[in-house]
């Protein structure tokens, strides 16, 4: 319906994408690459905790027609950076602790990749994409993959995906300085239509779980609550800090090792602080592994709204992550008939996920915007999420 309150983003033009490619460097790209944020369906703050997540790979992209150069210098140029303008970075200037603004996602990688002793050569790229900025979906990581995965096919390097996503980790932890785990790269680079990824982020392993909503009459809403998703203040560092804090006060390795059995009686000996700390990532991990369990079973997903709902109120009360202008969207998407709802992402802002009937779509995401006008927040942007592939190249 023309009035639906449910707008899904406009597509990346490839053809539009090619002609700007051609117009900044006078020469046709080599080819074109594709690499989706995700959204994480349960299990968060458990990755940099040796526990598990369960995200999808969405279908909205960064794009990145790309053409290999035979010297070091890196141009790349974006439709929504910089005015269109391309950036220049030679690749022997790389550093760590170095400033290169946004384009410290696609140099980065070249960086990770003479890191590993590959053969680097500069490239001329053009990017665009359709992937929400700001809204804890992971647009980073779609950058740092697309990239990754286009300098991996050009150069013939013939790595796997674990190491295309480890590629992009460290050109966001080492040189845009993003305290990121591995989930947001497995995921973009790893994602199966029709599944989410089931990742045990220990032993760095994936088992694809099914996750095909359509065919079960439901809808996964991503519902931007249009409020800037952001580590400011040092927020995230405390979480990791307390977090391993509390591990080495329980004699674990990492939290991922306490047991769910016991934790009541092993919290104890924490204080109140590190007690909420370490009991959202213990039980969020452990809903990650029963949500896992239902879907491969074959259950009907709706059984997992719970799990959703469970995950939310741990983020507020224990871990502290979320705010007001989520916790509305959650409790309005629940009051409107969602199964489950949840924020997602690293918090302080981003995005609620609500699993809804199809039919039901719609009166939910309009419970949301009415929510969020009587309380005075930003209009939530809204669409549905499709559990889609991972990086590619797609031309």
């Amino acid at each position: 319906m023309s009035d639906s309150v449910i707008r899904t983003p406009d597509s990346v033009d490839f053809d539009e994408l090619v002609d700007r490619f051609r117009q900044l460097y006078d020469a046709e790209p080599d080819g074109v690459w594709a690499a989706p944020g995700r959204v994480n369906v349960v299990g968060e703050h458990t990755d940099y905790n040796g526990g598990f997540v369960l995200p999808i790979a969405l279908a909205q992209h960064t794009v990145a027609a790309v053409h290999r150069r035979d010297d070091s210098l890196v141009r790349v140029a974006s439709t929504s950076m910089n005015d269109g303008a391309a950036v220049s970075v030679d690749l022997t200037d790389v550093t760590e602790g170095g400033d290169y603004g946004w384009a410290a996602y696609v140099v980065g990688v070249g960086w990770a990749a003479a890191q590993r002793d590959l053969p680097t050569t500069g490239l001329d790229i053009a990017l665009d994409s359709n992937v929400p900025v700001g809204a804890g979906l992971s647009s980073s990581a779609a950058l740092s993959c697309v990239i990754a995965r286009a300098w991996s096919d050009l150069l013939g390097w013939g790595l796997d995906e674990q190491t295309v996503a480890d590629l992009g980790r460290d050109a966001e932890n080492k040189i845009a300085g993003a305290p990121t785990g591995l989930m947001d790269q497995l995921a973009s680079v790893c994602g199966q239509e029709g599944h989410a990824m089931q990742i045990d982020t220990r032993a760095v392993t994936i088992t694809q779980v099914p996750f095909d909503l359509p065919t079960a009459g439901l809808t996964l809403l991503v519902i931007d609550s249009r409020t800037e998703h952001s580590h400011a203040d040092g927020e995230y560092a405390e979480r990791r800090q307390s977090s391993q804090e509390a591990a080495l006060r329980l004699g674990v390795r990492e939290l991922r090792d306490v047991p769910l059995e016991s934790l009541a009686t092993t919290l104890d000996k924490l204080p109140p602080l590190l007690r909420r700390r370490a009991r959202h990532v213990v039980t969020d991990s452990a809903r990650v592994e029963e949500a896992g369990k239902l879907l491969l079973a074959g259950d009907d997903p709706r059984r997992i709204g719970p799990l959703l709902n469970a995950s939310h109120a741990s983020m507020r009360d224990d871990y502290e992550i979320t705010v007001p202008t989520v916790d509305t969207l959650q409790e309005a998407a629940v009051a409107a008939g969602a199964h489950g709802a949840r924020m997602t992402g690293g918090g302080f802002g981003g995005c609620v996920i609500a699993l809804v009937d199809q039919d039901e779509a719609e009166s939910v995401a309009r419970a949301c915007v009415r929510a969020a006008a009587d309380r005075e927040h930003p209009t939530p942007a809204i669409f549905r999420a499709v559990a889609s592939g991972g990086a590619d190249r797609i031309r």
